[in-house]
């Protein structure tokens, strides 16, 4: 490999100064994977200490756990770190999203839309996933709207990115298995479930205000 080569697509995607990666695929899969398993487990165990909270209540703050500080810990550094694909001594970090740009280059090309997204996502949907976590565990009244507020903004971001790699061409994947594995696999989870979290918290915000309005007749 050549000093300014790369094994992302489009061939003809400058880089210069880029390292390549220095850990495997599982080296880097592996502990993220661990770590969320470790996350879920202790926020599903700690939560079971609070017996007025019911299974979806404390499933709902193991999603929120392991979404939020996903978005703080994981697409945070790719924000801030501009140069994360070019550093000499890359961390954990710098070699998570060297691998995930096989399967979307535009996170090593710095493309503008996506870092305009995965700023947003860090900086206001990971605290606000957080809050979500208090907020079930408080029985808080703003709980349903902030999971719904929270929801929309994870889909209008996934609606953002997989528009925009349209729009651009699809065609920023190494090959078909990071495509299925990375560009849709990945980011699958952050589709489905928020959709059935805000449909939801939909139902519950509803019910609530019907039940608002037959108290004042």
């Amino acid at each position: 490999m050549g000093a300014h080569s790369h094994p992302y697509a489009p061939s003809g995607l400058e880089l210069p100064g880029f390292v390549p990666l220095q850990l495997s695929q599982g080296q880097i899969v592996a502990p993220y994977l661990g770590t969320s398993l470790l996350v879920v487990l202790a926020v599903w165990l700690l939560s079971g200490r609070c017996r007025r909270l019911s299974k979806m209540d404390r499933l709902l703050m193991c999603w929120w756990a392991f979404t939020g500080l996903t978005h703080i810990l994981i697409e945070g550094p790719f924000v801030f770190r501009p140069d994360f694909f070019k550093r000499e001594n890359p961390d954990y970090f710098d070699e998570v999203w060297k691998e995930y740009s096989k399967g979307d280059s535009r996170y090593v090309a710095r493309d503008t839309a996506t870092v305009a997204v995965e700023g947003i996502t860090a900086v206001l949907e990971g605290p606000a996933s957080l809050l979500a976590i208090y907020a079930i565990g408080s029985r808080k009244s703003y709980s349903h709207v902030l999971q719904f507020a929270v929801c929309l903004g994870q889909l209008y971001g996934c609606l953002v990115y997989f528009i925009t790699a349209y729009l651009d061409g699809f065609n920023f994947w190494a090959s078909p298995f990071y495509y299925w594995a990375y560009f849709i696999g990945a980011n699958s989870s952050w589709v489905v479930i928020p959709t059935l979290i805000a449909t939801r918290s939909w139902r519950k915000i509803c019910a609530a205000f019907r039940g608002e309005k037959v108290k004042t007749k």
